[in-house]
C-alpha cells in the first residue's frame, strides 16, 4: 500500500467511492444508512467525499447496516465479477467440494457447457417501478402459469411485512430470508413467472441462484419513469424524506445496471402502456421456448449471454 500522503488520499477517495456504490447497490439513502448504522449523516458525507480518517469500528457498523462485508469496503473490487459468489459458496462448502474447486481452477478439470432449454420458469428483475408485478401478472395469465412475487412469499411464510422484517432484522436478516425464499421456489415444480425485488442483485449468491434457475428478463425504464411509477404507487422506500430522491434513484440504477445486464433478455418499458409492454415481454419469453399451458414443446435457441440475446432481437 502506498503510504505517502498522496497514496493515503487516493485510498480514502476510493474507499468513499466504494461506500457510495455499496449504499446505492442496497438502495439506501444516506439518511437511511445513518439511521441503520448509528453513524451521523455528516460523517457519511465526509467519508464518501474521501475526507478525514476513517474509523474501522465505524466502517464495521456501516458495512453491517448494509448487510455487506467489511473487506468489500476496504479492498478494491476483485477482477472477477463472480468473486463474491465464489467466496460465499466456498465458505459453506464441504471439504470435498473445496478440493473439486481447487482442481478445476488449477486446470485439472473442465466445466460442463450448458445448452439452452425450453423456457418454463421466468424471473423478472429490475428496479422498483419497472413493471415486474404488473407485467408479470398479465403475461403469467396469458401463459397459464402461476405468478409469484418474491416479497409476498417472504411475508406469507414469516407473517411479517417486509418493512417489519427490515426493522427487526436489518438488511442482512432480510437477505437471508430472501435467499431461503428463492431456494424454496427453485424447489417448487412446474412453470412459474417470478417477480423479484429490485435489490435481489445485492446478494451475489441469491442472484446467482435466480440466474441459474430461471430465464431472467430485465425490465428497464428511464429513471424519471421509475420515479413517476413509484410515486404513483405511493411508495418512496427507501428514499422517503430525502430531498435528493432522484439523485439517489439514479445512483441505485447506476450501481445495479451491470448486474441487471446479466439477464438473458431485456425489455425496455419506457413510455409504454402496460398492455403494450406486456406484449413485448410475452414475445421475449416465447422467442426462447416459453409455451402456454397445454401447448406442445418448442425448440429453444441456445442462450449464451444477456448480450448475445439482445443482439439477436
Amino acid at each position: 500500500m502506498n503510504r505517502t500522503p498522496d497514496g493515503e488520499a487516493l485510498f480514502l477517495a476510493e474507499l468513499g467511492q466504494r461506500v457510495r456504490d455499496m449504499r446505492a447497490l442496497h438502495g439506501m439513502s444516506r439518511k437511511v444508512l445513518s439511521r441503520a448504522s448509528g453513524v451521523s449523516e455528516r460523517y457519511l458525507a465526509q467519508l464518501e467525499a474521501g475526507q478525514g480518517n476513517a474509523s474501522v469500528i465505524l466502517l464495521r457498523r456501516i458495512s453491517a447496516a448494509m448487510g455487506a462485508r467489511l473487506e468489500d469496503l476496504l479492498a478494491p473490487p476483485a477482477r472477477s465479477a463472480d468473486w463474491r459468489i465464489i467466496r460465499e459458496l466456498i465458505g459453506e462448502a464441504a471439504p470435498e467440494q473445496v478440493a473439486a474447486v481447487k482442481a478445476l481452477l488449477s486446470g485439472a478439470a473442465a466445466p460442463a457447457v450448458q445448452t439452452g432449454q425450453p423456457v418454463e420458469r421466468v424471473a423478472l428483475i429490475g428496479l422498483r417501478g419497472a413493471g415486474k408485478s404488473t407485467l408479470g401478472r398479465i403475461v403469467a395469465d396469458q401463459l397459464g402459469w402461476p405468478f409469484v412475487e418474491l416479497n409476498r412469499e417472504i411475508e406469507s411464510h414469516h407473517g411479517l411485512a417486509i418493512s417489519e422484517i427490515f426493522a427487526l432484522y436489518g438488511q442482512e436478516g432480510y437477505r437471508s430470508l430472501e435467499r431461503e425464499a428463492v431456494q424454496a421456489l427453485v424447489n417448487r415444480p412446474g412453470p412459474m413467472m417470478l417477480a423479484t425485488a429490485g435489490g435481489v442483485v445485492a446478494d451475489p449468491v441469491t442472484f446467482d441462484l435466480v440466474c441459474s434457475s430461471f430465464f431472467t428478463v430485465w425490465l428497464k425504464a428511464r429513471p424519471e419513469e421509475h420515479m413517476r411509477r413509484v410515486r404513483a404507487q405511493g411508495d418512496l422506500r427507501p428514499m422517503r424524506d430525502d430531498r435528493s430522491a432522484m439523485d439517489e434513484l439514479r445512483g441505485i440504477l447506476r450501481s445495479r445496471e451491470p448486474l441487471y445486464a446479466r439477464a438473458q433478455a431485456t425489455v425496455d418499458t419506457s413510455g409504454l402502456p402496460a398492455k403494450e409492454a406486456a406484449v413485448r415481454l410475452l414475445r421475449a419469453v416465447e422467442a426462447h421456448g416459453a409455451r402456454r399451458r397445454g401447448e406442445p414443446a418448442k425448440a429453444a435457441r441456445p442462450v449464451r449471454s444477456g448480450r448475445a440475446v439482445r443482439k439477436q432481437r
